[in-house]
């Protein structure tokens, strides 16, 4: 009880004593870090509060761990000599007590010896500010971008000199917009004049983005700059409107993308032999599973050629969902042409089938599919995010598209698949074999699902599933687009995707989709052949 009166006594003589020696200047921060940090001792929060700006001033980085270790709660004070150290665990019992400035093991504690030092969020704020003011300078990229969206998140007029300074050196533009709103920030909570926070808050607006809203709707300004604050949150709110938009039509044209190859082998094999392929998602799926058995070669036998992972996946997904297809339509569908019923529930019982192999085969679960190095990431354009994964995905279905179109216009089988589309019989007559046509087409379009499904491994669960999610959409794309004309599918895809993703935030994603499928059956009651009509064996019956 004794022990413990007196060590009292002691912390408020230190703590009177550190405020004399801070009102007296007697004690410069730029002279001693180290007995800064130790003053924090028998300070209170207030205090403790201005000893930590006193330690930014310092622009000693060294201090940095001890800063963290304090707003970590990891900082503690010895009784019996009141020097501060930075801890970790070192048994039941004891502490490693650890040199704040050095960070050099300097012994070992019973926790009873020492004594946490309290900090407390405003505290916490104050911490995260002066570590950003010390790390601004560093040689590294990130720690310098961290340290100036560290100081935009507790912006400090006492942080305003430190980043000036960094301005001033610094190259990087997206650090240089970190520390042009932090700055922005920082001058509002200044005593700057009023001319000065008018040009930050136009800085701020300038700047854009919905960070801007959240800085300019936090800070407490004078009622004389109210309307200026006013003017710039609805001015970012107007471009960002604009920019929601954009944003908009491109998970538009990233849907329709994903939409055209689902869509694009079922427009062949519906529109060349007027078969409702109900198994066209399983050949999707089943490109999926091909890329997830590639992957997990490569992981375990050749890890150096993950990033080649996609490339080796597209031919074997081909070759097994176009084999697939091929083993379909000659031992299946060849004997149900003209009974559009029966072709359809037989390729919904070979769906079935499928999934369930793969359910034995995979297990009913996700699979990993991981994402080269040159699909990961994302990058921005003005104040939206724009994926690597996506817009490949946009630049492969685009290639597929144009590949098949000339495989359509420039080859003998392109001619004759066309010519079986336009006229059976009279394809037959002049002696191209309709059955082998009708064979390779439907192993076509099944190869073309498996290169879809290689594309979706990568934005979507590779699961039994899968290819159930995009069926019904694709049979939409196809009908809306036109049975069997590429450029229908192609812009029928892409006005779907992006109808899509305009309806879904006021409509909700399930509703967005019964809202245009309602559409699309409106619009098919006054252009039933739908937007480009190709004539062929579908239309004839």
């Amino acid at each position: 009880m004794f022990d413990t009166f007196v060590y009292r006594i002691g912390l408020a003589i230190s703590a009177g004593f550190l405020l004399c020696v801070l009102a007296v200047g007697g004690l410069r921060a730029q002279d001693d870090p180290h007995g800064l940090i130790n003053s924090l001792g028998p300070a209170n929060f207030q205090q403790a509060d201005e000893i930590v700006k006193n330690l930014a001033k310092t622009g000693d980085a060294k201090i940095v761990p001890a800063l963290e270790a304090f707003s970590n709660g990891d900082l503690y004070v010895r009784k019996s000599d009141n020097q501060v150290f930075m801890t970790k665990p070192a048994g039941s019992f004891d502490l490693a007590i650890i040199d704040p400035i050095s960070g050099e093991k300097v012994g070992q504690e019973n926790k009873g010896n020492l004594t946490k030092i309290k900090v407390n969020n405003n505290l916490r704020r104050s911490i995260r500010a002066a570590i950003g003011g010390l790390t601004l300078m560093s040689p590294d990229r990130g720690v310098r971008l961290e340290a100036a969206e560290s100081i935009l998140k507790a912006p400090s007029a006492d942080s305003l000199e430190a980043i000036e300074t960094a301005l001033k050196s610094e190259k990087d533009s997206e650090i240089r917009s970190a520390l042009d709103k932090a700055r922005s920030v920082a001058i509002l909570s200044s005593d700057r004049s009023i001319d000065d926070k008018k040009a930050a808050i136009q800085a701020i607006r300038e700047e854009g983005g919905r960070d801007a809203i959240g800085i300019l709707s936090a800070i407490s300004v004078d009622d004389s700059l109210k309307p200026d604050v006013a003017a710039a949150i609805k001015s970012v709110q107007e471009k960002l409107a604009i920019w929601d938009g954009v944003q908009n039509v491109w998970y538009g044209l990233s849907l329709g993308s994903v939409l055209l190859l689902a869509a694009i082998g079922l427009a062949i094999t519906f529109g060349v032999m007027g078969i409702i392929n109900m198994a066209h998602g399983e050949m999707v799926m089943l490109g999926a599973y091909s890329t997830y058995v590639v992957q997990a070669i490569i992981r375990s036998s050749f890890p150096g050629l993950f990033d080649w992972s996609l490339a080796i996946a597209l031919p074997v997904a081909v070759i097994v969902t176009g084999a697939v297809g091929l083993v379909i339509e000659r031992c299946v569908i060849r004997f149900l042409y003209g009974r559009p019923l029966e072709t359809l529930l037989a390729t919904w019982g070979i769906s079935l089938i499928l999934q369930q192999a793969v359910r034995s085969i995979f297990g009913p679960t996700n699979q990993e599919v991981g994402n080269p190095s040159w699909m990961s990431g994302s990058f921005d354009v003005g104040y939206m995010s724009v994926t690597w994964n996506r817009a490949w995905i946009i630049v492969f279905s685009l290639a597929v598209f144009f590949a098949l179109l000339m495989l359509l216009k420039r080859s003998s089988f392109g001619l004759q698949m066309r010519a079986v589309t336009q006229n059976r019989r009279m394809a037959s007559s002049m002696g191209i074999r309709t059955p082998w046509v009708d064979a390779f087409t439907f192993a076509l379009g099944s190869a073309i699902a498996g290169m879809a499904g290689v594309a979706l491994s990568q934005i979507d669960n590779v699961s039994p599933n899968l290819g159930q999610n995009y069926i019904i959409d694709s049979f939409m794309v196809v009908v809306f687009g036109g049975v069997g004309n590429l450029w229908g599918t192609l812009v029928g895809a892409f006005s779907l995707g992006i109808l899509n993703k305009f309806l879904e935030p006021y409509a909700g994603a399930v509703l967005g989709k019964i809202l245009v499928l309602v559409l699309i059956i409106l619009f098919i009651q006054k252009r039933p052949r739908g937007l480009f009509a190709l004539k062929g064996r579908a239309v004839e019956a």
